[in-house]
């Protein structure tokens, strides 16, 4: 028995169509205009209606442990809230502890979520212990299906940090293979100086949570990524940038691309949406902490605007999940703040109420930022982003009609509190399917936990796609 999405219109990154879409299994087996369901295909009536590939979040972190505690979205409840919003890939992380390998990392984040996750999920691999050993793991690991490393430039005290001699060297290792380096980048010397001087000086004492914004300008982010871009420009190697918050960070990787460079850019909804002045609140303020943080209206409407110019390729949300207790072991040092933010389940809605319905994206460029250029990038491409004959069954029905007003205590997440709170969005996901298999239905998860896998990414190298911005440009995605 399939599945026939019917009268709906189709968007792709390529174009926008009026078709069915019939769904035998997992994959999608035909496309087109008056397809006869059959006497056993279930119908899911999508007239008057949108229907996208699934969205990928790119950035994700289920049961992370940080600040003394652990995030509260775990693998099953986490992906379930992400079935509701339209998400139907995630990519979390596997996290190296010291003196472990990657392969050994990766095997441990696989055995917490197989078997607890609703829908697919992809991962990178953290490196937080560079050594010959980890440098001589690289290939296997790539050719295993986790083509993307990420590496700190912040985070010394909890020894998460790589030196720029590290980041160097796992950039030409990387590269051999097909493989790419992801980067936080802030200058840690300067967040921490600045930091200090807040903490024991008394420099915006009076400020709170305000402070967290103070102490890590922008120009300590943008410094950061053109040093990464330098790191990854003489190694040869293949960059990303993780959620990318400032002008400034911006303006260093138009530069780089403007230089054929390999480098690439995430964004996160929260730097689009929010903006520093709510860490003001001398009650919830510190609610908002997030790294880097939440900036400045200049810089939300540079972000939008290198979102539709493509400077910005693919986007994820960060998502940490820490509720108002978690986030109340600050006790007023802004440096105690557990930084991270729900999002993954208002991920999609608002990219599609703030982003297309607003006129700052096309609904191709929709498509491409939240699905299709992730799976490029990330090597799950067709199989994932994508609606085509044999690619997965992961779509989405949106109602772009639907007003909602964003309630935490309405969402699937495992948080009493959301940043997004009272916000009116139009257009919301209606179905949910994830490989052949529908997960959310009006808001609710009807999905099955474990039905999710992990999808291994194939290598650059592999795919011959060693720069796809080149494709991107060939296909008109860009």
């Amino acid at each position: 028995m399939g599945i026939l999405v019917r009268g709906g219109t189709v968007v792709t990154a390529a174009g926008v169509q009026e078709a069915d879409v019939l769904v035998q299994g997992e994959r999608i087996a035909q496309i087109g205009v008056g397809i006869d369901p059959g006497p056993d295909n279930e119908i899911l009536d999508a007239s008057g209606k949108l229907v996208l590939p699934g969205a990928i979040d790119t950035h994700v972190h289920f049961e992370l442990p940080f600040c003394g505690t652990v995030s509260k979205d775990d693998f099953a409840g986490g992906s379930q809230a992400a079935a509701c919003g339209g998400v139907t890939t995630f990519i979390d992380f596997a996290t190296q502890s010291p003196g472990q390998t990657l392969t050994e990392c990766i095997e441990e984040r696989k055995a917490q979520a197989d078997d607890r996750v609703c829908i697919d999920y992809a991962l990178h691999a953290t490196i937080t212990d560079w050594s010959d050993r980890i440098r001589s793991e690289m290939r296997s690991v790539i050719q295993g299906g986790v083509p993307s490393f990420k590496m700190y430039m912040i985070y010394k005290d909890e020894g998460w940090m790589a030196s720029d001699s590290d980041l160097f060297f796992a950039l030409q290792e990387a590269r051999k293979w097909g493989g790419m380096i992801g980067v936080h980048a802030e200058n840690v010397e300067l967040v921490t100086a600045l930091a200090n001087q807040a903490l024991h000086d008394g420099t915006w004492r009076s400020e709170g949570a305000y402070a967290h914004f103070l102490s890590r300008p922008a120009f300590t982010e943008a410094e950061a990524v053109q040093r990464a871009i330098a790191l990854a420009q003489y190694g040869g190697g293949v960059l990303y940038v993780a959620h990318t918050s400032s002008r400034l960070g911006i303006q260093e990787i138009r530069q780089a691309k403007a230089l054929g460079l390999r480098v690439y850019a995430e964004t996160c909804p929260q730097y689009l949406l929010l903006d520093a002045t709510l860490l003001k609140n001398s009650v919830n303020g510190h609610l908002y902490g997030t790294c880097p943080p939440v900036r400045t209206t200049e810089d939300r409407l540079a972000l939008w605007r290198a979102l539709s110019h493509g400077v910005i390729d693919f986007m994820g949300t960060d998502t940490c999940t820490f509720d108002t207790k978690q986030k109340e072991m600050w006790e007023g040092d802004f440096s105690k703040i557990p930084f991270g933010l729900p999002g993954i389940e208002t991920f999609l809605p608002l990219m599609f109420s703030e982003g297309y319905l607003k006129g700052r994206l096309t609904l191709e460029q929709l498509v491409a930022v939240t699905s299709t250029h992730a799976a490029r990038i990330f090597g799950l491409y067709p199989r994932k982003g994508s609606i085509s004959i044999g690619a997965d069954a992961d779509l989405v029905i949106i109602d772009s009609e639907r007003e909602v007003v964003i309630d935490w205590e309405k969402l699937r997440t495992n948080c009493d509190w959301s940043p997004y709170q009272g916000m009116t969005v139009t257009g919301w996901p209606e179905v949910t399917l994830c490989r052949g298999k529908v997960v959310a239905k009006e808001g609710a998860f009807v999905g099955n936990v474990g039905w999710g896998r992990f999808i291994p990414g194939s290598s650059c190298k592999r795919t011959g796609n060693t720069f796809v911005q080149a494709v991107f440009r060939e296909e008109g995605l860009q």
